[in-house]
């Protein structure tokens, strides 16, 4: 299977989303002109759902370049959106398709028509998102359920009628006390429409003076006859345009309105996020609709209206994305507690939303009052103004995120959970406590994870399918154990999906094992060549091209080292200083800067004495042996690069920077993400990793290259055959909305990761490691694993703990960081400030851990 992105409706609607889509995907996006091409059919493993195939579309590709394209077999469907229409025709046809499929939907009839139902969005607005709505007063005959009971929200009267007729007096009491109240504020006119989807389209706006109560009461009246159950009549202040102070003399001419619109996006973690705001300017005295004005920016509309200062615009844009997001937020936790039905399908959610604002003044200050929720309208107005941008012209080209950049990162990572939900994957090694998220991932994403591993008593054992309890520590016979796991898998009837391993000491072995079982995976020769260090380094020095540049002109020369015959040899081939470190290790345990043969030869001496099996260090890779290695020592930035790699194709990559070290050790000191680098470093470091994992064979998976960038250019410290460790995973999730859990599953079950193609960074993380050699007094007080999660849970840091509370705080001459905390900001400049007054606060920067120079870096 591979992902499909399907969308049925108007291509004008929907056309920045294809366009996106096929850049982000290419081939995937699919825009279907007609429901004859769709077809559902009844899925046996989900009684009651469907899965919807595609057997014709127009198929997007970058450039905009499009194809009409037949498939056979039909295609299935792995994310659909559909332009809803709530009546008969080919909007309902439509609705019919989006009602209860296996696959995620971003709509469907059922969240339509709540949407639709202005009355029920107003209330959420107000109450719960705390949105400012215009003042309105509502007449309902029969409420729905979730109209009733709750506070009435200020500027909000709801009145529930028993019956049609009859209700002239009470009308004409609400309307004169609503009429004459404070909260309409300096509203002139009110105006009085239906609310219900069932009238979305078919009725005529009626606008009336504030002071003709008479006139006002007998519209409602008149209207009151049409309704039907669940149905209301709103009489809503219509909110009068700012006045805004004209530089200089006024402009001639009516006084002009805004009207802003605003598209917001569900993201990773379900937060929304504003994506692009685009506004109409027209005359103050007449409604200004979608489609009756050209779109513009913010920027330009409101000084056209006479507000042009730079610091008062982002005042308006500020208050306009908190309204948006809080918006879909309120949407949402509706969504959340409805049940399938009402929802329309397992799988249906909104992914993203129009909010219409009119600008306005209230409290002496401008305010964005939410007129409406849409979907189609704001997306349309958007993608025009991106479509202006677009066209042939002189002049600077804008470099702003498509308005369909999130919504299409959602639709793929929506999919990539469908295309997963219950895969069989096998894993080898369950690792320690810093690997404790892979478990609640996987119940997350529906996994059937079947584990092997070495403690009968590891925590995962009671989360998987099927536990197996296989010594895994002996490397020397990874053939033979390989060979023996096969043969006990088959046994137990497992039919596998994938196997894959986050843990260095199983890499080599699930290899092998996945070559047995006939899975895909990177060779296991590939695998050995990176978990040796050396060997690493010297066979890419013999890669000396083509292609060029060639993964030689990143190798850095070094020696293996298994006795002290090799260390006396070493240090006449190895320029001093050099690096020592252990051939197979991890976390930079036993890494030390040796200037002299004195120094190498004590090193060298004292691993051998202090780590010599798995016993004396578990999980830092002695279960291959204690040999080490002597390489050469670069100067230069050193930088963590996350690849995913597919075919041998490069499908996304994620920088970091890291601080400078404690010499003479290495243990990473802090971070920062994205890199600071500029674009051209950073392009080069993301190939040097590239070609250096080709280079050794690594052709499919999530890999971890730890490089240096010299003056030279980048140099290669080491390559680490899985994904990164430590904060990695859930930084490059929190900026980026990337697991490279889930697509390092994907690749295991021989799937096209679905990954956007150009991630954007939501911020900037900035984080220290706390050591308990160097912080044990404040891990026992003010930093305390309890104290720390408080902050996390706050949203005032990010906590990754990588032992737990439970493991004793014992210093360790071989010891490996205790936990992360970092902090998050829009600017690096931001995050580095917060987290340097944070560890200021708790106690983790002082004398000996001089926080401020770890994140010097970082500018």
């Amino acid at each position: 299977m591979e992902v499909t992105l399907c969308i049925l409706g108007s291509p004008s609607t929907f056309l920045s989303v294809l366009l996106e889509g096929g850049v982000q995907s290419p081939g995937n996006m699919l825009l279907c002109l007609s429901p004859a091409w769709l077809t559902k059919v009844p899925a046996p493993e989900q009684p009651g759902e469907a899965t919807l195939l595609v057997s014709k579309a127009v198929s997007f590709h970058p450039g905009g370049l499009t194809f009409l394209d037949d498939f056979v077999p039909p295609r299935s469907v792995t994310y659909f959106l559909a332009g809803l229409g709530l009546g008969p025709g080919r909007g309902w046809e439509a609705a019919e398709l989006a009602r209860d499929l296996t696959c995620p939907t971003g709509a469907s009839a059922e969240l339509a028509r709540l949407l639709e139902e202005r009355l029920l969005t107003r209330q959420l607005l107000a109450r719960q998102g705390g949105v400012a709505v215009p003042a309105t007063l509502a007449f309902t005959y029969k409420p729905p359920a979730l109209l009733q009971g709750g506070d009435a929200s200020p500027g909000l009267r709801l009145v529930e009628l028993s019956g049609k007729e009859g209700q002239e007096t009470l009308v004409t009491d609400e309307v004169r006390a609503f009429l004459h109240s404070e909260a309409l504020g300096d509203a002139l006119q009110v105006a009085i429409k239906l609310s219900s989807w069932r009238w979305r389209g078919r009725q005529v706006l009626r606008l009336h003076p504030r002071a003709e109560v008479g006139t006002v009461v007998d519209t409602v009246l008149a209207l009151l006859e049409k309704l039907e159950e669940e149905e209301s009549v709103l009489v809503e202040a219509v909110c009068p345009p700012a006045r805004l102070p004209f530089p200089g003399s006024p402009q001639p001419g009516p006084e002009l309105a805004l009207r802003i619109c605003a598209v917001v996006c569900r993201t990773q973690g379900d937060r929304p996020l504003l994506s692009k705001v685009v506004c109409a300017v027209g005359r103050g005295d007449h409604p200004l609709r979608h489609q009756s004005s050209l779109p513009r920016t913010l920027e330009v509309a409101l000084a056209q209206c006479g507000l042009g200062e730079a610091a008062q615009v982002a005042v308006v844009l500020r208050d306009v994305k908190v309204a948006a997001e809080a918006a879909l937020a309120a949407v949402l936790a509706l969504e959340a507690s409805l049940t399938v039905e009402q929802r329309g399908g397992r799988q249906a959610y909104t992914d993203f939303l129009g909010v219409d604002f009119a600008l306005t003044v209230a409290g002496g200050a401008l305010t964005p009052v939410a007129l409406e929720l849409n979907r189609g309208l704001c997306l349309e107005a958007c993608g025009t103004l991106e479509g202006l941008w677009a066209a042939p012209r002189s002049g600077p080209v804008s470099e702003e995120a498509a308005v369909a950049a999130p919504l299409v990162e959602t639709m793929l990572r929506r999919s990539a959970r469908c295309l997963m939900e219950g895969k069989q994957l096998l894993v080898v090694g369950g690792g320690g406590f810093s690997k404790k998220f892979v478990w609640e991932a996987a119940r997350d994403y529906g996994l059937k994870l079947h584990l092997v591993e070495s403690d009968p008593n590891h925590f995962a054992s009671q989360l998987v399918q099927t536990f197996i309890h296989f010594d895994v520590t002996e490397h020397r016979r990874d053939e033979d154990n390989a060979r023996l796991l096969a043969e006990l898998v088959r046994a137990r009837g497992l039919q596998l999906d994938g196997c894959f391993s986050y843990w260095d000491d199983c890499l080599v072995l699930t290899a092998l094992l996945c070559q047995e079982l006939g899975l895909p995976c990177s060779p296991p020769a590939a695998m050995r060549l990176a978990k040796q260090k050396s060997h690493t380094q010297l066979h890419l020095l013999c890669r000396q091209g083509p292609p060029w540049p060639s993964p030689s002109l990143h190798a850095v020369p070094c020696c293996p080292l298994e006795s002290e015959a090799d260390v006396e040899r070493a240090v006449h081939q190895v320029p001093l200083p050099g690096i020592m470190k252990l051939e197979f290790g991890a976390g930079a345990v036993g890494v030390r800067l040796v200037e002299d043969a004195p120094q190498c030869h004590e090193h060298f001496s004292r691993i051998a004495r202090d780590l010599q099996g798995e016993a004396d260090h578990p999980g830092i890779g002695l279960g291959w042996g204690n040999a080490m290695l002597l390489m050469e020592f670069i100067e230069g930035t050193e930088h963590d690069v996350d690849l995913v790699l597919f075919g041998g194709r490069l499908l996304a990559a994620f920088v970091s920077d890291n601080g400078p070290t404690r010499l003479p050790g290495f243990t990473e000191t802090a971070a920062c993400m994205p890199t600071g680098l500029a674009p051209e470093q950073e392009a080069q470091l993301v190939q040097a990793a590239f070609r250096c994992c080709l280079g050794c064979g690594l052709l499919d998976g999530v890999f971890n290259v730890e490089l240096k960038l010299t003056r030279a250019g980048p140099r290669l410290i080491e390559i680490n055959p899985r994904m990164g460790g430590f904060y990695l995973r859930d930084w490059i999730l929190e900026l980026y909305g990337v697991d490279l859990l889930l697509a390092a599953a994907m690749v295991a079950c021989g799937l096209r990761p679905a990954l956007p193609a150009h991630p954007r960074a939501r911020g900037h993380l900035v984080g220290v490691m706390c050591l308990v050699s160097q912080h044990l007094q404040v891990l026992n007080s003010t930093a305390s694993q309890e104290a720390l999660q408080a902050l996390h849970d706050r949203g005032l840091l990010r906590f990754n703990p990588f032992m737990s509370s439970e493991e004793a705080l014992v210093p360790s001459e071989y010891e490996e960081p205790y936990c992360s905390v970092a902090c998050a900001g829009s600017s690096l400049a931001e995050a580095r400030l917060r987290l340097l007054g944070l560890c200021q606060g708790l106690g983790i920067d002082g004398p000996h851990y001089p926080v401020a120079h770890f994140l010097s870096h970082f500018k």
